[in-house]
């Protein structure tokens, strides 16, 4: 076997040190939804962790596709590097890691800098139209307002994440940086995430421990969680108040 669950553990370890790995309770992102998936060879591993969310700072609500692996695929070329000594940093300080972003949600009237502008009854997911909710269905769904009845992208990214799954990955998009001739061996759409913002790693949580032998056995039993799930938006209040 030419990995173990200690190196797999080590090199999320490492990601967290450099601030790669997704700390849900990020405060310049406010959290709405998550998704993890396994990848597998005789050779290789992947862990693909989706973040969907809003930063006010990015103008526009946005999916990011941290993607893990023994082996990246299709990393970026060089040339879109502002030199080769920037790229090559870059690999070498990021050897196991790689990061993607999309945008389900098209820009457009909807969108009133951080608010959701009233006048609008429709937005844009990829390429088909979505019905923007009343103000009841927030509610319905465990969202409380925070400055009714105006609705802020946040909480219109909350909404979504729960009335639909485009606001994340495609199979296709979960893939960007993992070998083709991988195959997906576990979904999850929660589990029990560290507290990275205050010093939990990867390596100490009963999740990633199990998930680390997954990825070595490609036995999905050894994945037995007994901690209840917290990947929920609830569950990390901090997230996107800075």
């Amino acid at each position: 076997m030419p990995f173990d669950s200690a190196h797999i553990l080590s090199i999320l370890d490492r990601c967290c040190e450099t601030f790669t790995f997704p700390m849900l309770d990020n405060g310049y992102v406010y959290l709405a939804g998550t998704h993890l998936s396994l990848y597998r060879s005789v050779s290789d591993w992947a862990m693909v962790i989706e973040v969907f969310g809003f930063s006010p700072r990015s103008g526009l609500p946005d999916t990011h596709i941290h993607t893990f692996a023994s082996t990246l695929y299709n990393r970026d070329a060089p040339e879109k590097y502002v030199s080769r000594e920037a790229y090559d940093r870059y690999i070498a300080t990021n050897p196991h890691n790689d990061s993607r972003f999309i945008y389900p949600i098209s820009e457009g009237a909807w969108l009133n800098g951080e608010l959701a502008a009233e006048s609008v009854e429709e937005i844009e997911i990829r390429n088909q139209t979505f019905r923007l909710p009343s103000l009841g269905e927030y509610k319905l769904r465990g969202i409380e307002l925070e400055i009714p009845p105006q609705v802020q992208v946040f909480e219109l990214c909350r909404f979504l994440s729960d009335a639909t799954r485009a606001v994340l990955a495609t199979p296709q998009e979960q893939r960007l940086s993992v070998l083709p001739d991988m195959t997906r061996i576990l979904d999850l759409a929660e589990w029990h995430h560290p507290d990275v913002v205050n010093g939990e790693l990867p390596s100490e949580s009963e999740t990633f421990q199990q998930l680390a032998q997954v990825l070595v056995t490609g036995e999905v039993e050894h994945y037995r969680p007994s901690l209840p799930s917290n990947t929920h938006w609830q569950n990390w209040p901090d997230a996107g108040r800075l």
